[in-house]
């Protein structure tokens, strides 16, 4: 069994997007050399996410405008995080869409449905941001 470990940064800006990374997880896929086993890619930063979804600007406007209900970023007193920073919305929307997503590698591909991509969600941006691209297998 082998093992890649690859580091992607991103560096918004805006305080928060949705950016497809689907080609930048398949190029270290292809990198590692691995044709079966699992890839793991999770955001390292408890301000941003990695999910799964459909690559439709609608869908995204939908996101942000549901995720903005749900937590909506001011007024920032109406929450206790909030002191030495502002961002305690960006942590409720990252618990909302999640920290990473697992693919199954077969025949050295992303075994993917057929509207399935790979989002990095930023709800707290600009600055850098880390992505983790995890792949074992054979």
């Amino acid at each position: 069994m082998k093992s890649y470990r690859k580091v992607l940064t991103i560096r918004t800006n805006t305080r928060r997007a949705f950016i497809n990374i689907t080609s930048q997880v398949e190029a270290a896929l292809r990198e590692s050399g691995i044709k079966e086993g699992l890839l793991l890619c999770n955001a390292m930063h408890i301000t941003a996410s990695v999910f799964i979804n459909d690559n439709e600007s609608g869908l995204h406007r939908d996101f942000e405008r549901f995720l903005e209900k749900l937590a909506p970023e001011k007024p920032y007193e109406q929450y206790d995080h909030n002191g030495f920073e502002d961002n305690a919305d960006a942590h409720l929307k990252r618990t909302i869409m999640g920290r990473e997503v697992v693919c199954a590698v077969t025949d050295g591909a992303l075994d993917f449905g057929p509207w399935e991509q790979i989002f990095y969600g930023e709800f707290d941006g600009k600055r850098d941001k880390r992505i983790l691209i995890k792949i074992i297998g054979e």
